[in-house]
């Protein structure tokens, strides 16, 4: 048996790739062609691979400059289930016109409602007769039956925002925490020691907000759809893409919900 046959099948095999290897050498002028070939491809990546670096850095400096812009928007926390710690007066204009003055009066978180004093109980208000109200400090406006305050207007168009404390968080907590206190509103009626969610200052409950323009005589949902099919005209369309694709815009920013409502209205 020849010498190449003695080690069995593994060691044949070995042997003619040994004995091949001659033939996977280049001759010279191959060898030439080669490294010509192998230098203008390290060429071409070399040339590309600046492009495809800025692309990742821009991505990145977008990326940067999105959470920047969000975080300069901080969610309000409040351990209130009330706007107000003290009751306050307010101006209440009804349904039929009538506007009547309330002495003890409190915006209800839980789903941004009016309550107002009967006794010792603060009761919640029936809201399909309450058209506004308004505050020293806030002017409210029923939205669908919730009350948003005003945040600024361009020309007869406006931006008003509901806030209510992120029940989910709230309803968590009370099965787990004995401090927070528990809201009972059985015949619309709210105790007054209810006032305080937690009675531990250290910690907040978010504020959701939810944002609608009173956009050419109706209430609209701040939202990019929603918007978007009321838009009618080619170029308020074009506008509107290029304020909320810059940098700094956010849903949640009141500035940059006004700057887009310049842009939309007529």
């Amino acid at each position: 048996m020849p010498a190449c046959h003695a080690g069995g099948h593994e060691f044949e095999s070995r042997t003619h790739r040994k004995n091949n290897l001659s033939s996977l050498i280049p001759s010279q002028s191959m060898s030439f062609l080669f490294i010509k070939n192998k230098l203008r491809k390290t060429k071409r990546r070399t040339q590309r691979a600046p492009m495809i670096m800025r692309k990742y850095i821009n991505l990145i400096l977008v990326l940067v400059l999105s959470m920047v812009a969000l975080s300069t928007v901080a969610q309000k926390r409040t351990t209130m289930a009330t706007l107000y710690r003290e009751f306050r007066p307010s101006m209440i204009t009804f349904t039929d016109g009538r506007r009547l003055p309330q002495a003890l009066t409190n915006v209800f978180l839980k789903n941004s409602t009016l309550l107002y004093m009967k006794g010792e109980y603060a009761m919640e208000a029936n809201m399909d007769n309450i058209v506004a109200v308004e505050f020293t400090d806030r002017n409210y406006r029923n939205i669908n039956g919730q009350l948003g305050y005003y945040i600024d207007s361009v020309k007869n168009n406006s931006l008003y925002c509901i806030e209510i404390f992120d029940q989910d968080a709230y309803e968590r907590n009370l099965r787990n925490n004995v401090n927070i206190s528990s809201l009972d509103l059985s015949n619309d009626q709210i105790g007054t020691v209810t006032v305080d969610l937690n009675g531990d200052e250290d910690y907040k409950f978010p504020i959701i907000p939810k944002y609608y323009y009173r956009f050419n005589g109706e209430w609209v949902k701040v939202h990019e759809r929603e918007l978007w099919r009321r838009l009618k005209d080619k170029e308020k369309r074009r506008l509107f893409k290029t304020v909320v694709n810059s940098d700094n815009f956010s849903w949640v920013d009141p500035e940059s919900l006004v700057s887009l409502l310049k842009v939309i209205t007529d």
